[in-house]
């Protein structure tokens, strides 16, 4: 009896273990290319996915959309069709100055500070990735020359609060990296499901820069943070044949 899933409208029959998790569905659009065999499967609501292999591993690719709560959802499901390891590509915002325009943080921990993931447990528990995901994911980054930094991101529910910019001085001063919406309830989430995690954030808004202008230039495919994500996509993909051959 095949299990679809209501959302991702996808079930068990496509046999696959490891999933990439970006936000925006155009942005599978940039994965395809690295991608052999590439098969569009679903689009519903903020869930498009597609399948292919990379180096001979088999490799899914779906948008969450926006948040915890949709990145959420899309772990469960993909949790419910077998699909083992997943890695969020996402973006983010700079809380420090030497987090450029480009560089791709590998998050290893997360503040809990969206909704999401306290609907599961409450805020004490942490939010921490499978450590050897994380740790293939940094020696791929080193073998590859790419720019990166490994530490704590904040996830959070809205740009638009009042008090935004003192915010994110307070966990600016905190030592923070940067921002996100996804990465706790992806951790979270995951570790209680069973799930090796791993969140890679490509930063496109520079510390104390504009936001609203540092996402339109990105969507616009207009900002040198392009290439930050050809480089995320790349680790992850990485990893995953690290963790398939045994490696991590």
């Amino acid at each position: 009896m095949s299990n679809l899933q209501p959302h991702i409208q996808l079930d068990d029959s496509l046999g696959v273990k490891y999933a990439l998790l970006p936000g925006d569905p155009a942005r599978l659009d940039r994965i395809s290319p690295f991608l052999d065999h590439v098969q569009e499967l679903k689009f519903n609501r903020e869930y498009r996915s597609l399948i292919g292999t990379y180096k001979g591993v088999k490799i899914l690719a779906i948008s969450t959309g926006i948040g915890g709560a949709s990145a959420g959802i899309a772990v469960e499901e993909l949790h419910h069709i077998g699909v083992e390891a997943m890695i969020r590509i996402g973006s983010c915002g700079s809380l420090q100055p030497k987090v450029k325009m480009g560089d791709i943080i590998l998050v290893s921990g997360a503040v809990r500070d969206d909704g999401a993931s306290k609907t599961y447990v409450d805020s004490i528990f942490p939010a921490v990735p499978d450590a050897n995901l994380l740790f293939a994911c940094m020696e791929i980054a080193k073998e590859k020359n790419i720019p990166y930094h490994t530490g704590i991101a904040r996830s959070h529910d809205s740009f638009y609060t009042d008090e935004e910019d003192a915010i994110d001085t307070f966990w600016s001063k905190k030592g923070v990296l940067g921002c996100d919406m996804e990465t706790a309830a992806l951790f979270t989430i995951g570790h209680l499901r069973g799930v090796k995690t791993a969140s890679i954030l490509n930063n496109v808004v520079e510390y104390q820069g504009d936001t609203f202008d540092s996402i339109v230039n990105y969507v616009d495919g207009e900002s040198l943070s392009m290439q930050g994500e050809k480089n995320e996509i790349l680790v992850a993909l990485e990893a995953f044949v690290k963790l398939e051959n045994g490696v991590c």
